[in-house]
């Protein structure tokens, strides 16, 4: 299944018909005000009314009604939250401002968090793209962006965002190598940056149906299981030993060709071709030798 089928397969029927709007409210400090007003004018008017035993009772009783609607719809909105005001299940829109408002009090207001939260996902283990066990995490930092999609179009958000990016970081472990060897492929090891950006995307892609916006995520850890680690471990010893040798004999043979270049040019000495591979041979020894090599004094001639 291509990525873009897999990215339909996520997308709820709800979430195209949900979208975040602005609710309807009012500054809650005039209203505070008047319904403690209508509230005291209630209480005073049915008192005085049952003691004086006239109709002034009846005003008392009809003002607890008005006073009730306005402290009822009073709504505190505090800074990182959010208010989502149902009527009757329907939704009417999302209260963002912050401080005391006021919204119609027969709805139901339901607090969402928007602020920027951390996930981690556990420590999972995934066969690779070249089939070796590995061990690997991942950190999001992500946030509520809609939150009528958040509430409305998935049972949970914060579970359906921890499913969606463990499933993200499984898919992304096994798509890639663990390393490239050398190959100049794409590996988890050696491109970090590319594997997190698509890791980030992979991410937002799932979790765009739940109205969440993924800031930033990170792979935490990246191992061989411990089952080949010792194995893995020898192989990248290997690996870096051969090249070092590579490097080594590489920087020695142009040693060599440059002093048997500087010798003819100069004309410090005329060797034969025996004698210029018996040179050679001995520089290359030296050059390349992982121990300090025995000089040796030769006191006869060249060729003794």
């Amino acid at each position: 299944m291509t990525a873009e089928a897999q990215g339909a397969v996520l997308q709820p029927a709800t979430a195209s018909k949900v979208a975040e709007t602005e609710a309807y409210s009012a500054a809650g400090i005039p209203v505070l005000i008047l319904g403690i007003a209508l509230l005291a004018a209630a209480i005073g008017l049915t008192v005085f009314g049952a003691v004086d035993k006239n109709g002034v009772i009846v005003l008392g009783i009809l003002l607890f009604a008005p006073a009730d609607l306005c402290l009822h719809g009073l709504t505190p909105v505090v800074p990182g939250e959010a208010r989502v005001v149902q009527l009757f299940g329907a939704y009417h829109g999302t209260v963002r401002q912050t401080g005391l408002r006021w919204v119609n009090p027969f709805t139901r207001r339901r607090k969402v968090s928007v602020r920027v939260r951390n996930h981690e996902t556990p420590i999972a283990k995934v066969n690779d793209a070249d089939g070796n066990p590995i061990e690997i995490a991942a950190v999001v930092v992500w946030q509520v962006q809609d939150t009528a999609k958040a509430i409305f179009a998935v049972d949970d958000f914060p579970s359906f965002v921890a499913t969606q990016t463990e499933t993200a970081v499984r898919h992304i472990a096994s798509s890639y190598p663990y390393d490239n060897r050398g190959s100049g492929a794409l590996s988890l090891r050696d491109n970090a940056d590319e594997i997190t950006e698509r890791l980030s995307a992979e991410i937002a892609d799932r979790v765009r149906a739940a109205g969440v916006l993924i800031i930033e995520s990170r792979l935490t850890r990246l191992s061989y299981a411990a089952e080949i680690a010792q194995a893995m471990l020898r192989q990248q010893q290997a690996n870096a030993v051969v090249g070092a040798r590579q490097r080594i004999v590489e920087g020695a043979v142009g040693m060599v060709q440059l002093a048997l270049q500087r010798l003819e040019e100069e004309g410090v000495v005329e060797l034969d071709e025996e004698r210029k591979a018996a040179m050679v041979s001995n520089l290359l020894v030296v050059l390349c030798s992982e121990q300090a090599t025995q000089q040796v004094v030769n006191t006869g001639s060249l060729y003794q």
